[in-house]
C-alpha cells in the first residue's frame, strides 16, 4: 500500500473510533525518525479538556486496532495525546471553539498586505474567519490560513 493511501486510511479509522468514543481527531503525524514509523495523535474532547488518563487509555486501544487490522508492515511507536492549548487551528469547529479569543493567523498569500495577522476571532461566515483586528473588523477567507494558532498568555 503507498504511504498517502496508508495515512489516508489510518486517518479514517482513528477518526471514525475516536467519534464513537467521544473525541475528535486533531492531527495523525506519521513520519519516520531515527530509522523508525512513529505515529503521533492528537486527540481532544469536543469542547476541550482531555486527561493524561484518556490519552494512556487510547493509546492502548487504538494500538490494539492497529495491530488487529495489520496496516502497517513494519514496527511503529504510537503516542495518543493532547495538542495542548496553542493546538493549531484549523478547521471551522477549531475556530468556533476560540471565540473571542486572541489568534495569530499566518497566510499563504497577502491580505491587506500583510502575511500575518493577530487578533480575535468574532465568528465564522460561510467560509471565511471574521476577525477583530485594531483597525476593524476584518473577514479572512479560511482557504488563505496556512497556519492559526491560539495566543497564550497575553
Amino acid at each position: 500500500m503507498f504511504r498517502e493511501e496508508t495515512i489516508t486510511l489510518l486517518q479514517q479509522i482513528v477518526r471514525d473510533y475516536l467519534k464513537a468514543q467521544g473525541y475528535d481527531l486533531v492531527e495523525l503525524i506519521y513520519r519516520y525518525e531515527g530509522g523508525g514509523l512513529f505515529l503521533r495523535i492528537l486527540t481532544d474532547r469536543p469542547k476541550g479538556g482531555i486527561t493524561f488518563g484518556e490519552c494512556s487509555l487510547l493509546n492502548n486501544q487504538i494500538g490494539a486496532i492497529l495491530d488487529e487490522k495489520n496496516l502497517l508492515d513494519t514496527k511503529y511507536i504510537l503516542e495518543v495525546s493532547s495538542p495542548g492549548l496553542d493546538r493549531p487551528l484549523k478547521t471551522k469547529n477549531d475556530f468556533l471553539r476560540c471565540l473571542n479569543r486572541k489568534i495569530r493567523l499566518f497566510l499563504a498569500e497577502p491580505l491587506n498586505g500583510k502575511m500575518e495577522i493577530e487578533g480575535k476571532i468574532s465568528g465564522v461566515a460561510g467560509d471565511n474567519l471574521v476577525v477583530d483586528l485594531e483597525a476593524g473588523i476584518t473577514e479572512v477567507p479560511l482557504s488563505k490560513i496556512s497556519k492559526a494558532k491560539q495566543v497564550i498568555g497575553e
